[in-house]
């Protein structure tokens, strides 16, 4: 009897072991034939373009011997592709680590691979290998996850369904620097599916991970991946939440003094702050507003210029208490000097402000019930020395700005020093005789 006629004809049940090794025999015969049929079909295509493109005698021997080398390159990824898949599924951990390394290879070189290595089930196999406890098995497993992800939405989702969330480490004691850079970049190309809300990117295994990374690691490329990752997903609203419980714009606001990650992380809080709980944390920060201003004075970011101002705009609006605590932290001349030397939007933004504490002040001043001529006599000595005083502060204020002014356009210049001390002198002594007369 046939080999072919076996399986038609009525058997006993087999033992489980033999059962096992048959379906275990059958799923790579299927497997294999899976990956024959698609290289014989890419081969075609190839042969079928080559047949049709018209060539003369000359080049003819050329093309042949080009094409002929192709369809060698392609034997041979095919023959790699076959190996590294099987040793993936069937192998044993050091033939596993071996496949990992060599998919990451053929993903990187070619976009179909990609593709066709999905549907061959390698994602979840590789997902597998994340939770391992072994480094080096970890690294090469996320590598080749990096390069499977690369452009490619469906392989994206296939990991996200597939766990790859929940096999991050607990603690960030256990990782080197470079495997955190490797978790850092992996995540933050998942992070491209933040706008789908099947996809619950900022889950209690991300956030600690990410918020941990910034907290600890020196790494500028970690950095920018884990402030790339929170900026994904501070876009969506929803995210708010879980990221203020996790303690992320408390973490931002201190990453914010770093010049190298200024912007992203403002622009970060800048989405957290349109919301009510944002708004509320950053209002009850230490760090707030002294560490926004602080920004505010960095003329060579012009962008982090406007993203403070953006968000001290939010929380000044309807909080007199923060006005206040602005006002004490010296935040006039710094607008002062930002609305005549910063980028539009800047000052613009900074014309606001100073408007809005302009009016607070006027608002102060002014009556509280009934007219102002009846409670206070024009010409009074309680008048008159309120409004000495509001001129003695505004002259400070406009001779301090000035002040700024020309250390900064005294440094611009390319004058001498002994010239440029003495047109920086000769221009404060006449603004300081134009403000007494």
């Amino acid at each position: 009897m046939s080999p072919a006629q076996r399986p038609n004809m009525p058997e006993p049940s087999p033992s489980p072991p033999s059962s096992s090794i048959f379906a275990l025999s059958y799923l790579k015969l299927q497997f294999f034939a899976r990956v024959r049929r698609f290289l014989q079909t890419k081969r075609a295509q190839k042969s079928l373009k080559t047949r049709t493109k018209p060539m003369v005698i000359k080049e003819e021997q050329a093309t042949i011997t080009t094409v002929d080398r192709q369809s060698s390159d392609i034997d041979d990824d095919s023959v790699v592709l076959q190996r590294s898949v099987k040793r993936l599924h069937f192998g044993s951990w050091e033939e596993k680590e071996m496949a990992a390394l060599e998919i990451e290879k053929l993903a990187r070189e070619d976009a179909k691979m990609r593709n066709l290595m999905a549907e061959l089930g390698v994602i979840p196999a590789l997902v597998g290998m994340v939770a391992s406890e072994v480094a080096g098995r970890q690294r090469v497993a996320v590598n080749a996850l990096i390069e499977l992800a690369n452009g490619t939405y469906k392989n994206k989702a296939l990991m996200v369904e597939a766990g790859i969330l929940s096999k991050l480490p607990k603690s960030m004691d256990v990782l080197e620097e470079p495997t955190r850079q490797e978790f850092a970049e992996l995540i933050l190309s998942l992070s491209s599916l933040a706008n789908h809300t099947q996809f619950p990117l900022a889950s209690s295994e991300v956030l600690p991970f990410l918020i941990g990374i910034l907290e600890s690691c020196s790494s500028y490329e970690t950095k920018e991946s884990c402030l790339g990752t929170l900026y994904n997903l501070s876009a969506v609203l929803d995210n708010a939440g879980p990221l203020l419980s996790n303690g992320a714009v408390q973490t931002l606001l201190r990453v914010i003094s770093e010049k190298e990650f200024s912007e992203k992380a403002l622009a970060t809080l800048g989405h957290l702050v349109v919301t009510l709980m944002g708004k509320k944390a950053m209002e009850n920060s230490s760090l707030v507003p002294e560490s926004l201003i602080e920004i505010m004075t960095w003329e060579d970011k012009p962008k982090c210029q406007e993203l403070s101002a953006y968000i001290l705009m939010i929380l000044a609006h309807q909080s007199s208490a923060l006005r206040d605590k602005m006002l004490k932290s010296g935040i006039v001349p710094v607008l002062l000097e930002v609305a005549l030397l910063g980028s539009p939007l800047a000052q613009k933004r900074a014309l606001k402000l100073l408007q809005w504490f302009k009016d607070e002040r006027q608002a102060r001043m002014g009556p509280h019930s009934g007219p102002q001529t009846a409670r206070i006599a024009t010409g009074s000595p309680v008048n008159n020395r309120e409004a000495q005083e509001g001129k003695k502060l505004m002259k400070d204020l406009v001779k301090q700005s000035l002040h700024k002014n020309m250390e900064l356009i005294t440094r611009r210049a390319n004058a001498t020093s002994g010239d440029s001390s003495k047109f920086k002198s000769l221009v404060i002594s006449t603004s300081s005789k134009s403000l007494t007369c």
